[in-house]
């Protein structure tokens, strides 16, 4: 079992920065990956980002390339997401996810797949204004 806990949320004017953390725990040998989702009231769950547990390769979401940077500290166990350039369009709630081995095939090689993901945390809240 794996446990994740995001923290890092808040407000923001446009244009601005935040970063998201998401610590990690439990059996983490059996993770291959983690990533970021968001979903904004009434739209469908959004893969951000996307990385392996080696830093080994990383994936973004067409919305958010060049502006958000994916990272993972394996001492710390915590995954962090840089958000730059922040639009109103970002708000929404964000949450982490965990992959086990054999299960980021389809995010590794095509776009991030929430269905390969099985560990979630509670979600933080990002909001935007203009």
């Amino acid at each position: 079992q794996v446990q994740v806990v995001e923290s890092g949320g808040g407000s923001v004017q446009a244009g601005g920065s935040l970063r998201l953390s998401c610590e990690a725990s439990g059996y983490m040998d059996s993770i291959e990956c983690m990533a970021w989702f968001r979903q904004a009231p009434g739209k469908e769950r959004e893969g951000v980002a996307a990385i392996g547990t080696s830093n080994d390769w990383a994936r973004y979401g067409a919305s958010v390339k060049d502006r958000f940077i994916i990272s993972k500290d394996n001492a710390k166990n915590t995954l962090y997401l840089q958000m730059n350039s922040l639009k109103p369009e970002d708000s929404a709630m964000y949450y982490c996810a965990a992959a086990g081995r054999g299960r980021c095939g389809r995010t590794w090689l095509l776009q991030i797949d929430g269905t390969e993901f099985t560990y979630w945390g509670q979600g933080t809240q990002v909001t935007v204004s203009s």
